[in-house]
């Protein structure tokens, strides 16, 4: 596993975050905003989804960031933060546009950084 700090952590974490941004949009095909009202798990799961894009956006190191500069960084890491800090109180149709307006341009960014930034190492993933 690469060390903390290390290029190959932050690129992971781009990673991550580009998985978790595919799940997403998983969750949230062919579905209706309606969905999200009725089906709690959906909601938790594009909850969920979104926080740990948020989660390994916020443990970015500081030159990762500069790497993928192109990355709407503090905006990714303030979704993280509402859904952590408001729990109780998220805006839905909030959630939903970020889970359908905003993910889907977020995988392209992500799409973006990890082809222009290839794993320097091979092993497993943190």
């Amino acid at each position: 596993m690469p060390r903390e700090g290390s290029p190959d952590r932050d690129r992971i974490r781009v990673q991550h975050m580009l998985d978790a941004a595919r799940d997403v949009m998983g969750f949230v095909s062919e579905r209706t905003r309606a969905d999200l009202d009725s089906d709690a798990m959906l909601v938790r799961a594009v909850s969920h989804a979104i926080l740990e894009i948020g989660e390994a956006a916020a443990r970015t190191t500081d030159a990762g960031r500069a790497r993928a500069s192109h990355l709407p960084w503090g905006q990714i890491v303030g979704m993280r933060n509402v859904l952590v800090h408001v729990y109780w109180a998220v805006d839905r149709d909030r959630l939903w546009r970020t889970a359908t307006e905003d993910v889907p341009v977020l995988v392209s960014l992500l799409e973006d950084a990890t082809r222009d930034w290839p794993l320097e190492e091979s092993g497993p993933s943190e």
